[in-house]
């Protein structure tokens, strides 16, 4: 059928016709997850409890569509995402049950016994394995859609296939250029301009930033997720789950790794009425778990899985994690910096009544941010450890 915008209704139908789980003569109920210009999520549940997810892509009346060409595409590219990484990792990824290329709809299993991973930081639900499972999880697809195993047409049409332009436009402005400059996309404060307008004046920052850009263009090493926030992580005590894949694309490594520890570091950073120490203590053992399970799993990976002759080399494979780790902690600068001042900060600042507390954390956030970049070279998981302590 043509594409149109599911109503509630006509979700319910979707999810009843291409699933057996709910079965003859069920009562669907629907809710409204999220409807925000980009994606349409709604929750179909029936009167057993059973329950689905339907997930479309909206049509360009969003926000982004201001900005970028938007395309519908994009449910196409999370689907396949979705269905790639789960042969890779299964335990981590999100089912797809079905997807319409027509509708550009997805049928996803209902994880409703999680909740994110940014939730759960702000309840108080530290998962000490966290670190762990995500580090299992992009070390794994990682290194199963680089050229350590894929051989070079192979990985070439892994990259045509996952070639998303459109979004990945999105990010290279939104995470490498609009925080840089006076771009009107940006929000920010009179009180924030003064430490702005130096990040806008360095002309060395603005050079290590436009290496990682330039990383980000010219480096596909494996397949990203894109946009590996806590938004994006469900937890509960027994699983871990991805979702949200739409900006998926062949990347940089370290992208999807700085990401997600740049998410980890605001989410924590900006609880206002939490007992700090306990935090702290938390955000110190999950970036330190994180990359010693990352580091120990791809090592093993590299050294045992490794098809390419050239690519069995000791030597290089060292050099090779340590480049990751360097990408790492620039990507989590910029991610920082992107998430304090550009478009659509992160969420948690709307939320914060003290004023000062706010002005400070993102002071603080910038500082790091800027640190990460300009230092990422000779930085050591102790000195990461330690800068995120004093932050």
């Amino acid at each position: 059928m043509p594409y149109q915008v599911l109503s509630l209704k006509e979700a319910a139908l979707f999810a009843d016709k291409h699933s057996d789980l709910f079965g003859d003569h069920s009562q669907l109920s629907t809710d409204l997850l999220k409807s925000d210009g980009l994606n349409q999520v709604v929750r179909v549940k029936n009167n057993r409890g059973t329950s689905l997810i339907v997930k479309q892509a909206l049509p360009e009346s969003s926000a982004y569509s201001q900005h970028w060409p938007i395309s519908l595409n994009r449910a196409k590219v999370e689907a396949d995402f979705l269905k790639h990484h789960a042969k890779l990792c299964p335990d981590y990824l999100v089912e797809v049950l079905f997807y319409d290329a027509d509708l550009c709809a997805l049928l996803l299993e209902d994880l409703s016994d999680c909740v994110t991973l940014q939730t759960a930081i702000a309840t108080g639900l530290l998962v000490k394995e966290t670190a762990i499972h995500l580090a299992r999880y992009l070390a794994t697809t990682s290194f199963y859609s680089s050229d350590f195993v894929l051989a070079g047409p192979v990985k070439k049409a892994k990259q045509l296939q996952f070639n998303n332009p459109e979004l990945s436009l999105v990010i290279e402005d939104l995470v490498f250029t609009d925080p840089y400059c006076n771009h009107e996309r940006n929000s920010l404060s009179l009180a924030q301009l003064p430490q702005v307008q130096e990040l806008w004046l360095n002309e060395t920052l603005q050079a290590e930033v436009a290496k990682l850009k330039a990383g980000f263009l010219a480096k596909p090493q494996a397949l990203l997720h894109g946009d590996l926030q806590c938004s994006n992580i469900l937890l509960n005590h027994l699983q871990h789950k991805i979702l949200g894949a739409e900006f998926s694309c062949y990347g940089p490594i370290g992208f999807d790794a700085g990401t997600f520890l740049a998410s980890l570091i605001l989410n924590v950073l900006t609880q206002e009425d939490a007992e700090t120490r306990a935090l702290h203590d938390y955000l110190s053992d999950q970036i330190e778990l994180f990359w010693q399970e990352f580091s120990a799993v791809f090592s093993q990976l590299m050294q045992k899985q490794t098809t390419d002759q050239s690519f069995q080399n000791a030597i290089y494979q060292e050099w090779y994690l340590q480049q990751v780790w360097q990408d790492t902690l620039g990507y989590a600068g910029c991610e920082l910096i992107r998430r304090t001042i550009g478009w659509a900060p992160a969420d948690k600042f709307k939320q914060l009544k003290d004023d000062d507390f706010k002005q400070q954390t993102q002071q603080r956030l910038l500082t790091l941010g800027r640190y990460l970049i300009e230092s990422r070279t000779r930085i050591s998981l102790q000195d990461l450890l330690a800068r995120c302590a004093a932050a």
